[in-house]
């Protein structure tokens, strides 16, 4: 199956540009090449100039997936990025509460996803993509499971934590009305048939 036929865009430095269309139309696909977890057939993915080479090469990438790990608690699944990143010892909990913090979550620190509500869950996995300090934030859905005030909610706060960071940011999404109020740029992806 051909997922992506002649892509290309570009996301300048601070940027938020949300890639979106229909659910099949290749924006998960082109995500996971950005990521490095999944191996494109021709083409490239460059940030600042230089080729992503594999699996893997999304160092300077930081990815907002859509689940924390449901077992650690909301300090320990900021800590896990950092501690794979091999940041250790005093400097691994500190940088983790401060990103935490940074989300507005100081006193949910101890608490484990079942103890969060649907935009607490968001905020620790946007302070943990965000702790590692990428480049560049890759969000796949973050808000697609989220109610309609939440969704707003956590708009806002992305906005609010774009305007604090200036960290570029590409939006994968199917929904025009979550894409429309963050993103400085659409690109708009459509399934051929």
């Amino acid at each position: 199956v051909q997922a992506l036929s002649r892509v290309s865009f570009s996301v300048q430095d601070g940027e938020i540009v949300s890639l979106i269309g229909p659910s099949g139309c290749g924006k998960n696909t082109a995500l996971r090449i950005a990521m490095g977890l999944a191996t494109a057939s021709g083409g490239q993915v460059t940030v600042d100039g230089r080729e992503g080479r594999g699996r893997g090469h999304d160092r300077r990438m930081g990815v907002r997936f859509a689940e924390v790990l449901p077992w650690l608690t909301a300090l320990q699944n900021v800590m896990f990025g950092l501690e794979m990143k091999g940041m250790r010892g005093a400097e691994l909990r500190d940088t983790a509460t401060r990103y935490l913090e940074l989300v507005g979550l100081s006193d949910s620190l101890s608490r484990r996803p079942h103890q969060l509500s649907g935009g607490m869950k968001q905020r620790v996995g946007i302070a943990r993509a965000l702790a590692i300090d990428p480049k560049v934030l890759l969000m796949d859905e973050p808000f697609g499971a989220l109610d309609a005030q939440t969704r707003e909610t956590m708009q806002a706060e992305l906005l609010e934590l774009h305007a604090r960071t200036r960290k570029t940011i590409l939006f994968v999404t199917h929904d025009l009305d979550e894409a429309v109020p963050i993103a400085d740029r659409l690109v708009l992806s459509i399934a051929r048939r």
